[in-house]
């Protein structure tokens, strides 16, 4: 006996950006970016980031990233997921923060028409100009929380 499945419409989901940001430790010290030509945030420090591209996990999306952003090549294992955001700005995104303290190589400006320095600081010592989100989760992270929201409360 054939059974015929029919296809019931749906109504459209709901999807979130997911991005990866990595927390590169040297010490006490957070490796930061300063965004450039990218229309977003450009002038601010951010960290090493970028989005999932599809048919990739979040760990691959971060070595990626690194690999892209600051030529490193790091390895799975020396990656830890330490926080995850959800976040509302202009849209509503998901963001993983790998934090990394063991690695091998020096970072350097791998994308130059995105970044124009690269910045190691202390976690106490942020520049004013760090974009406030990355700051949250930074901070987050020294608080061992491995969950935060941010900007739904400016809603």
């Amino acid at each position: 006996m054939h059974t015929m499945l029919h296809e019931v419409a749906s109504p459209t989901r709901f999807q979130a950006l997911v991005a990866v940001h990595l927390f590169l430790f040297k010490g006490e010290q957070v490796l930061l970016a300063r965004r450039f030509q990218t229309g977003y945030e450009d002038g601010k420090f951010s960290v090493p980031a970028g989005h999932l591209d599809g048919n990739e996990t979040v760990t691959t999306a971060m070595l990626r990233e690194a690999r892209e952003e600051i030529g490193l090549e790091l390895l799975p294992s020396q990656l830890h997921c330490s926080h995850v955001m959800h976040r509302l700005g202009s849209d509503e995104r998901i963001d993983f923060f790998m934090s990394c303290h063991d690695w091998t190589g020096e970072p350097i400006i791998g994308e130059p028409h995105k970044c124009n320095e690269l910045r190691w600081s202390s976690i106490d010592e942020l520049p004013d100009n760090i974009i406030p989100y990355v700051k949250a989760a930074l901070l987050s992270v020294q608080k061992g929380e491995f969950y935060s929201e941010f900007g739904w409360l400016d809603r």
